[in-house]
């Protein structure tokens, strides 16, 4: 209780220094003011389960502290939200607040004026928390355009009780090493790896890992700025990615599979047992937890890092991921915007957060009371990284970002071969 009240006492206090109407009657410049009440917008991709449940409790938390202030939610399935957001961009009626992805998405939304800068407006206690390193994955030549919240590496999520009914005795360092594992899963009846490939973007993911291992970091850097993938490391990738795919590691019928939406998901199947692991980000737990039987955490679950593939340019220990953040639209009530954005940056609502998404948080101290060993592995591997990129969809917008995950599906269906990604990928980067 005291700590809630500490909350509710500095959210009043942000508003009010930073001039919101129902302090001072100054309107901060965006929309949805009248008469000293503010109205604000929200979606994100939380549309199930206890990950739904936190945003509802946390805004409803958040407007009982600031009365004269109301925002509507709206709960949109993930793989929706980018496109709809994008539309809602482009016609001039965003939402007031919504997921930032990050890399070339946000410097496009950045581009066409369609971001509020919060620079000045982050609270000095929510930088104490929050350490620089995750506010980077939100800035673009020094200005801050989202609130980040949580710090989402990929890497492959297993059961250790499949593995251990398999014979596998050690976690796969090299692809060599994988591909023993997918052999000796393959003898237990059980799929050795979930692909949800219908949405596209988690057969993508192994591409990026791919060229995570065979590109230097320089070269994952530079292509970012001149977005001509001419570096023989593309080919390569793709190269291996079709190599991999051929010995057949995926579950039965991946094509038409989708990653997180029922039983039947790539995560789904690891879920219940039915595959023994999957390559994905780091939100992974909750979404396998609220698809178990008994809807609880899955409790043979673990991680290990994707594996190095020998020949190839890439710093040994690199990882790929994302950190979730939050913007405000250019129109929004710049103020209330903001003081929502430091209030979900709270050591409590963070704690909340972890709990709700078994996902690790970006707030120093909320990480402390992260228990789970997986979520411990995530973040040492993470934060060991010699370098991190973002996931390359997001690196490189998307419109390339597009043309990739689908260039990808169709190499796994048989309907394109490696050089004809790296071919549909600069064809794309041409138009863009």
């Amino acid at each position: 209780m005291k700590m809630r009240t500490m909350i509710a006492a500095g959210t009043a206090m942000l508003l009010c220094a930073v001039g919101l109407t129902a302090c001072s009657g100054d309107d901060g410049g965006g929309g949805g003011e009248t008469g000293g009440k503010v109205e604000m917008t929200f979606w994100h991709n939380a549309s199930t389960g206890a990950g739904k449940t936190f945003w509802d409790e946390t805004v409803a938390a958040f407007m009982k502290d600031n009365p004269d202030v109301t925002i509507k939610v709206q709960a949109i399935q993930n793989e929706d939200l980018d496109g709809k957001l994008q539309t809602a961009l482009n016609s001039g009626d965003a939402p007031d607040i919504f997921l930032q992805r990050g890399g070339g998405k946000m410097a496009a939304m950045v581009r066409a004026n369609q971001l509020l800068d919060i620079t000045d407006l982050i609270s000095d206690e929510t930088k104490k928390l929050i350490p620089e390193g995750s506010f980077k994955a939100n800035e673009l030549e020094g200005k801050t355009y989202a609130m980040p919240i949580a710090v989402l590496p990929g890497g492959i999520w297993y059961s250790k009780d499949l593995f251990e009914a398999a014979g596998i005795t050690d976690t796969p360092k090299t692809i060599d090493d994988l591909n023993g594992a997918v052999t000796k899963l393959k003898g237990t009846g059980v799929s050795p790896i979930a692909l949800g490939a219908k949405d596209a973007w988690p057969a993508a993911h192994w591409y990026y890992f791919f060229a995570l291992r065979a590109c230097s970091p320089e070269t994952l850097e530079s292509t970012a700025k001149s977005m001509e993938f001419t570096d023989p490391c593309w080919l390569d990738a793709a190269e291996n990615l079709e190599a991999f795919a051929a010995t057949e590691p995926f579950n039965q019928g991946f094509l038409t599979t989708s990653a997180q939406q029922g039983a039947g998901s790539s995560a789904g199947l690891l879920a219940n047992h039915k595959a023994a692991m999957e390559l994905m980000g780091a939100w992974n737990p909750g979404v396998i937890a609220s698809l178990t039987p008994d809807e609880k955490p899955l409790p043979d679950l673990d991680w290990f890092a994707f594996p190095e593939v020998p020949g190839g340019q890439g710093e040994p220990g690199s990882i790929l991921g994302g950190v979730d953040g939050y913007s405000c639209s250019a129109k929004a009530p710049k103020e209330a915007c903001a003081a929502f954005l430091n209030y979900i940056a709270r050591t409590d609502v963070q704690e909340n957060y972890y709990k709700a998404f078994n996902a690790p948080t970006v707030n120093t101290e909320s990480q402390k009371v992260i228990t789970e060993p997986y979520l411990k592995s995530v973040l040492d591997a993470y934060n060991a990284a010699p370098f991190v990129s973002q996931w390359l969809d997001t690196v490189y917008g998307q419109n390339v970002g597009n043309a990739l995950n689908v260039a990808i599906v169709d190499l796994l269906a048989g309907k394109r071969d490696a050089a004809g990604v790296v071919q549909a990928v600069n064809d794309a980067a041409a138009k863009a």
